[in-house]
């Protein structure tokens, strides 16, 4: 098994776009909630071009960030898959996040975080903001939007609702199944068993971060394959602590590494507008599609890739379905720069 694919720091060959904040104004939410002003980070590479018809939207997944140049950096770069000598290249930190957009760790008009205040928000909330960040923009369609996992989510909204061309969505899902669902539960009631979790009111600083490191070890352990659990850990022990798994060393430090980033009521905020997502068809799309899933992603099985497919050839989209056979797990989506890049130059130079 190749050892790079799990280097958890990756080279960021791609220069960094400066991080811009669009000012998005008030939202009504789609769940009933209010929010009196959004601020959407975002960044982008490329030129556009001078009738904007080249503008890709790239989606973050549940703990991404708006740098998709540096987590997708196998894919989104000069000559790469998503080539941003081609194409102008934007990506945005989501509604609800907490690397530069407005989530629970924003001010709220009473000059204190949102915290437990902060309101429940879905899949089409990220979008209509993403949607006036485009517009801000002077780009009326998107050429392509993609993404994986939640990103995908966003990616399909996109498609269903209209103002793209094309989407690609990878590892992803139409709307959750119940282990899914199960999954982030835990990670949420994790948290929230944490003494500092306060209602979700806990200040900047400790809050819960014994809850926090736990629910991102279960995230791990579903980001990845048996067989790539067993490739790269097997029952070996750390050399320096012989009672210590490898395994156990590195769930440990992926937990506390994700403390230092992330914020407690983002990720809740962020799994719930997961689980309640649900898009049943894709009738008043225009957009035409590619989906790829991968043979060893147990979280986000191929299944549910194949039943989007037969949902867009339903409404009469054409749609291409991609299945890769490799054993990295639903990390795959990022880690794989070979069969999945070719398939999607492919399919944007209209082979």
């Amino acid at each position: 098994m190749d050892e790079r694919l799990f280097q958890e720091e990756r080279t960021h060959v791609h220069p960094q776009g400066e991080v811009h904040v669009f000012s998005a104004g008030a939202m009504d939410l789609e769940r009933g909630g209010h929010l009196p002003e959004v601020e959407i980070a975002y960044q982008a590479w490329g030129t556009l071009n001078a009738d904007a018809s080249n503008a890709v939207l790239v989606c973050h997944a549940l703990s991404g960030d708006s740098h998709a140049a540096g987590w997708w950096s196998r894919l989104v770069g000069p000559g790469l898959a998503i080539d941003t000598k081609r194409f102008f290249v934007i990506g945005s930190n989501v509604l609800g996040g907490c690397r530069g957009s407005t989530g629970p760790a924003s001010m709220a008009p009473n000059g204190r975080a949102y915290g437990s205040s902060f309101p429940q928000i879905t899949i089409g909330d990220m979008v209509n903001a993403q949607r006036r960040l485009v517009a801000s923009l002077g780009i009326s369609e998107l050429a392509l939007v993609c993404g994986g996992s939640m990103g995908g989510m966003q990616a399909l909204e996109w498609a269903r609702t209209g103002g793209v061309r094309r989407a690609w969505i990878t590892a992803s899902a139409s709307k959750h199944g119940a282990m899914q669902i199960g999954f982030n539960e835990s990670a949420r009631q994790a948290i929230m068993a944490d003494e500092g979790w306060l209602d979700g009111d806990y200040l900047p600083g400790p809050g819960p971060r014994k809850g926090l490191a736990v629910a991102r070890m279960l995230g791990h352990i579903s980001y990845l394959s048996a067989e790539a659990f067993e490739g790269k850990f097997g029952r070996r022990r750390q050399e320096n602590d012989p009672e210590t798994f490898q395994v156990e060393s590195y769930l440990r430090y992926q937990g506390a590494k994700f403390c230092e980033r992330f914020d407690a009521n983002s990720l809740i905020v962020l799994s719930r507008a997961n689980d309640l997502y649900e898009c049943n068809s894709l009738a008043d799309s225009k957009a035409s599609f590619l989906f790829t899933a991968f043979t060893s992603d147990w979280l986000y099985p191929v299944g549910q890739s194949a039943a989007m497919h037969e949902m867009a050839l339903a409404a009469g989209r054409p749609s291409v379905l991609e299945i890769i056979d490799l054993p990295y797990g639903h990390d795959a989506f990022l880690l794989d720069d070979q069969y999945q890049a070719k398939i999607v130059k492919d399919w944007l130079n209209g082979a």
